[in-house]
Formats: structure tokens, C-alpha cells, sequence
């Protein structure tokens, strides 16, 4: 049986710069196949062409069969190409916004199934969270908020935690109030690989960038890094 596996990027990589491709070398490793296949979802930026176009010439450089699927064009039987793949890729965006596409399509119980069956899952930012019980977005324009998201994996989850300002209090200020119990925040060009449900690791493809859990403890915020 294959290990189910879960690569959630805080931010960076090939959507920002093709640069070393060191995130997604390691999510081709994963995978025991020369020649991956990998299916790029870019439905949080509304099927941008831009972030398609780097993602091919990304993944293959990698030597991956790259695909991808588009929800606002016609769209083809999702079912059938995703449980064809060998790795998923969610590209970042709007996360509500992706959430209701997906849900109207059962592209988010198509994806459970995927998981179960060893399909790498990965993503970043809106990709990144989408895997959790829930996520902090900033798909509202004037706030962040907690979603509910796919529930794949336990937890609640926080991207871009060290590069935008306004990540941090938030997260500290709805476990101190105990909206949350605790949170994983995921910085920029780091990831949290998650292995069969259990097994965390910190991926830093950056200088010294970190994945961490903040919770509270006799009313004191600590932070457990993976």
C-alpha cells in the first residue's frame, strides 16, 4: 500500500520563480516513477494562463507528464484524470472561492479519494490549506477569516505566516480568545510534509524558513516548530 502523502507550501516556488525548482524537485522525489505525472489545479486564480504557463515549464524541466484542469472553460471528467495522476499540484488564490467550484464539480470528494489511494497531494498557500479541517484566508479583501476546507488532515492552518504582517497577531489573538485551539503556520518558501497522517516535516526551501504550531498553554502562547 502507498503512503499518503500531503506537501502544503506556506508560499514561493515556481508562481513566483522558476529560480531552482528546489520545493518541487522534492515533491517529484516522493513519487517512486522517472517520469511523474502531475496535474496542476489553478482554480483559486480563476485558470490564470500566466501561472499555467510557469507551471509546464516548471514540472517539465522535472521530466514530469504535466496536464492540468480548468474549471472556466469547459472542463473534462475530473474523476478520470485526477485518479490517473501521480501527483497533485493546487496552485494559490482565492480559497473560498475555490472551495465552492470545487464542491459544485465533487471535485473536493474526488481529491479524498485521490489521497487514499496514494496520490500525492501538494499546493501552496491556497493549496497549502485547502488539505486541512480549516484555514485562515484572506480571500475577503478587507480581513482574514477561518474557512472550513477539505478535512483531509487534522488541524487548522495558516500560509505566508512570517511574510504578511498581519498573520501573526491574528493567529495569536484567535487562540488567545479560544476561537482555535492551536494553529500550523506555514512561512514563506517553507512546507510541511505530512506522511500517512502523522508524520510532520519542515521542508525550508529558503534561508532558515520554518513550520511551526503555536498554541496555548496556562494561558501562555508556545510555539512547537516541526
Amino acid at each position: 500500500m502507498k503512503n499518503k502523502n500531503i506537501v502544503a507550501i506556506g508560499g514561493g516556488g515556481f508562481g513566483r520563480s522558476l529560480g531552482e525548482l528546489k520545493i518541487e524537485k522534492y515533491i517529484t522525489s516522493i513519487v517512486d516513477n522517472n517520469r511523474p505525472k502531475i496535474c496542476f489545479i489553478p482554480t483559486a486564480s480563476g485558470d490564470n494562463d500566466l501561472y499555467k504557463l510557469n507551471f509546464y515549464r516548471a514540472f517539465s524541466k522535472l521530466n514530469c507528464i504535466t496536464t492540468h484542469i480548468d474549471f472556466f472553460s469547459r472542463t473534462e471528467n475530473l474523476e478520470q484524470k485526477v485518479l490517473s495522476q501521480d501527483i497533485i499540484y493546487v496552485g494559490g488564490g482565492n480559497t473560498k472561492s475555490m472551495l465552492a467550484v470545487w464542491k459544485e464539480w465533487n471535485l473536493n470528494n474526488i481529491l479524498k479519494i485521490a489521497y487514499q489511494k496514494g496520490i500525492v497531494m501538494s499546493g501552496v498557500s491556497a493549496g497549502a490549506i485547502c488539505w486541512f479541517d480549516k484555514g485562515i484566508t484572506d480571500s475577503f479583501s478587507d480581513r482574514l477569516e477561518i474557512i472550513d476546507c477539505l478535512g483531509i488532515v487534522k488541524g487548522i492552518a495558516c500560509p505566508h505566516f512570517d511574510e504578511e504582517e498581519e498573520r501573526e497577531p491574528f493567529v495569536n489573538e484567535i487562540i488567545k480568545s479560544n476561537k482555535i485551539n492551536s494553529c500550523i503556520c506555514i512561512e514563506d518558501n517553507c512546507a510541511l510534509h505530512i506522511t500517512d497522517d502523522f508524520k510532520y516535516e519542515s521542508i525550508n526551501f529558503g534561508k532558515n524558513k520554518k513550520c511551526l504550531k503555536i498554541f496555548k498553554e496556562q494561558n501562555k502562547l508556545i510555539r512547537e516548530y516541526f
